[in-house]
């Protein structure tokens, strides 16, 4: 089981223990299951709102599953990624730092989720 710790200059962090393997519970889910106020508006992965930094605890550099199609669009369109990035990460299959809370996956991972 993945450990993921939300944190916020606004809030006391808090972690979470999420069921990995699930390929349904995104981290906006996770986060408003466990009362932990990420923004947002849509929840469908077209506005941006729930903008998230990701950073991986255990030194790893692959977090969550691959970026979706709207990621790709909203983060690009947020001036969060470049087109080289998205290059390198068809390749690579290594996401960015920016993820989308709605969008984003959880893995057998531990995470730091800023947003």
């Amino acid at each position: 089981m993945p450990n993921i710790t939300f944190s916020n200059s606004e809030y006391k962090d808090k972690t979470i223990y999420a069921t990995a393997g699930s390929h349904i519970d995104t981290v906006l889910k996770l986060a408003r299951e466990n009362k932990i106020p990420i923004d947002f508006s849509c929840a469908d992965g077209e506005c941006g709102t729930c903008l998230i930094r990701v950073k991986h605890l255990n030194g790893k550099t692959a977090m969550g599953g691959p970026l979706t199609n709207k990621e790709i669009v909203i983060l690009k369109q947020m001036k969060k990624i470049t087109q080289k990035q998205i290059d390198e990460m068809a390749v690579t299959d290594l996401p960015t730092e920016w993820r989308l809370a709605c969008q984003m996956i959880v893995r057998d991972e531990d995470l730091l989720v800023e947003f």
